[in-house]
């Protein structure tokens, strides 16, 4: 396990890390189909982050050859469309973009300014380019460059994608930390060599016993806190 002092750069997954994904999908949703309680829209979602969920996953198995974030936001919007009897062109198209419109964690936008004082600060996102691009000005989010899976043509977990950090960091991966929400991604990561980040965050899935992350923290306070000392 390397020591903090020992980081170069940090790498922030995007979605559920620096952002509250969920509850901008929900505001699409709401916008979408205005008539729908609380619990339909619960359904609605749940609907979306499985078409995703799925999706990527089959990309990821070669069992569907790749198509970029936009075609399968574009395919989920439209998989909520049909559950909810939408049929207004305009509301899909807007519904399709809902995740360009997603707020930060209420520590992330000072956090990452933290950070970036000290630090080259990555995002790396299964977003596409387009989405990091907007969501980074709707959220207010500063980093120094935004990479997107989109450019190796893959989903994390799939090592090319943390390859494409590394590779932009431009120093060994045992000096690269990668922050995360997620334990598959940081098991992706970690794969590569990278250090890793647990941030904890209510929509996260925390470590397992067998997980062995460099460290874990409550959120980008503690971080920011621990990395710049």
């Amino acid at each position: 396990m390397g020591q903090i002092g020992d980081i170069e750069v940090v790498v922030f997954d995007v979605l559920g890390t620096l952002v509250d994904e969920s509850s901008g999908l929900r505001a699409g949703i709401r916008e979408a189909v205005p008539g729908a309680d609380d619990a339909f829209v619960e359904e609605l979602l749940s609907v979306w982050q499985r078409h995703r969920d799925l999706a990527q996953r089959r990309i990821a198995e070669g069992h569907r050859a790749y198509v970029n974030p936009e075609v399968i936001d574009g395919e989920a919007a439209q998989c909520v469309a049909d559950r909810a009897g939408l049929t207004d062109p305009a509301a899909i198209s807007r519904l399709v973009t809902a995740g360009w419109r997603v707020p930060p964690w209420d520590d992330s936008v000072a956090g990452l300014a933290r950070l970036a004082r000290r630090f080259p600060v990555l995002g790396l996102s299964n977003a596409g380019r387009t989405a990091l691009l907007r969501l980074a000005a709707h959220a207010g989010l500063r980093w120094h460059q935004a990479l997107s899976a989109e450019d190796v043509l893959a989903y994390k977990p799939a090592p090319a994608v943390y390859r494409l950090a590394i590779d932009a960091a431009g120093c060994p991966p045992e000096r690269v930390l990668m922050v995360a929400a997620h334990v598959w991604d940081l098991r992706g990561a970690q794969a590569e060599g990278m250090r890793t980040a647990y941030a904890q965050r209510p929509a996260g899935d925390p470590p397992t016993g067998s997980d062995a992350f460099d460290w874990r923290f409550d959120g980008l306070d503690d971080l920011a806190t621990a990395l710049t000392g």
